[in-house]
């Protein structure tokens, strides 16, 4: 009988990947990372995703009050090993560290387009012709 394959995280993924996301926030709040840049910015942690095996986490990220996140990631992920050894002492827990890997989170402008769409006459419309039949 074969293990039928799914797309979704397991609970473990899902679990290890918050206390990884808690981590990441605690070691930036406390200005571990010796980055001018990662100092001076509010950076938000959304979410992170761990690989099936747990040996890779992706951190979704939002540097607060900046244009463009890209000089904010590249940075993050310039310092991705300190990070990962600083995270060391945080989750002793955990059999092997992972690799972590930093990735500009996008939900937030997709709600706000989502947003601003649901918004917009046309749709306003379309949603109060359906109140008329």
């Amino acid at each position: 009988m074969t293990k039928a394959t799914s797309s979704a995280p397991s609970q473990r993924m899902l679990r290890v990947g918050e206390q990884v996301r808690a981590a990441i926030t605690q070691v930036l709040q406390r200005g571990e990372v010796p980055d001018e840049l990662i100092g001076k910015t509010v950076i938000s942690v959304s979410e992170v995703r761990m690989s099936p095996d747990l040996k890779i986490a992706t951190a979704f990220v939002t540097p607060l009050g900046l244009p463009d996140h890209q000089a904010v990631i590249d940075a993050l992920n310039r310092n991705a090993r300190l990070i990962r050894f600083r995270l060391s002492g945080l989750l002793r827990q955990m059999k092997y560290m992972p690799e972590v890997r930093f990735r500009d989170d996008t939900s937030f402008d997709n709600y706000k387009k989502i947003d601003e769409l649901l918004r917009s006459p046309e749709v306003q419309r379309d949603l109060d012709g359906d109140t008329e039949e």
